[in-house]
């Protein structure tokens, strides 16, 4: 792993205050051989051999790891902050930078990422969020891999790859083919399929107009994980599009890790 690029950011996020170092990371994929990066941003005024926790922060769909970094919006901003108010070391992968959906190489890339984080610094637990492609890839992630993720903040992605009709040319490029031609795929993908999986806290935002990615697989598997005595919050805007206002992001960010366990020892499915 490869460590090329260091910036410095001597803004202000949130009420923290202070200097933000930023690593911009290339490093080699046990996947498939191909370079890959991810940026990690410390939060100010926090020693790097400091154990701490990690948010993973997962892009949009036509955007690449800066877009959580760099972008004002609202999922962004309040990203930032709640790391920053919170004390958690972000990282923002590419994986598989545009049209990802969390396919079998961007989600191998993810596993790869945390285990040598790992291995470079004290990791306490490691939380997941994302938006619209980026919410999607946290349930698909956190359903695969329970045993890593300790909280997951989705915002506006869908749990149900099965159904799901826009963006298809992407998504079977990311899988491997059509729904029709890798069921499998799709099926695994699918995180309302799996909800005896999602053992962690989730927090969960929905718009009821929202057209890009509809609500309603993620309302369903809300209350699938209600029924199970899941610890989930779902905020539901029904006369919104598709976005996430700040203050929900917080609440979700804030309920995931407030309910989140002092391990990834998750209770039983």
């Amino acid at each position: 792993m490869t460590q090329d690029r260091l910036f410095v950011d001597c803004t202000t996020h949130g009420a923290a205050c202070g200097v933000t170092v930023l690593h911009d990371v290339a490093f080699h994929a046990r996947h498939d051989g191909s370079a890959q990066r991810y940026v990690v941003r410390f939060p100010p005024a926090v020693a790097p051999d400091t154990p701490r926790d990690v948010l993973l922060a997962f892009h949009g769909h036509g955007s690449d790891r800066w877009q959580f970094i760099t972008q004002t919006r609202d999922e962004c901003q309040a990203t930032r902050d709640f790391a920053d108010a919170r004390g958690l070391l972000m990282i923002s992968p590419d994986y598989r930078a545009t049209t990802s959906w969390m396919g079998p190489a961007a989600e191998a890339d993810v596993v790869q990422i945390i285990e040598e984080t790992r291995q470079r610094i004290p990791v306490r637990r490691v939380f997941l969020c994302g938006g619209s492609m980026g919410g999607t890839a946290c349930l698909i992630f956190a359903a695969r891999h329970p045993d890593l993720v300790a909280g997951v903040a989705s915002m506006n992605g869908t749990a149900n790859l099965v159904e799901y009709a826009n963006f298809s040319e992407a998504i079977a490029a990311s899988y491997g083919g059509s729904r029709t031609e890798v069921p499998d795929e799709y099926r695994g993908r699918s995180a309302e399929l799996h909800p005896e999986r999602l053992t962690m806290p989730l927090g969960l935002t929905v718009s009821g107009r929202d057209e890009s990615v509809p609500p309603h697989s993620v309302r369903r598997l809300a209350e699938a994980l209600r029924a199970r005595g899941r610890r989930v919050l779902l905020i539901d805007r029904e006369e919104a599009g598709h976005v996430t206002a700040y203050d929900d992001a917080r609440a979700i960010l804030d309920f995931m890790l407030n309910h989140a366990t002092s391990s990834t020892d998750h209770v039983a499915p």
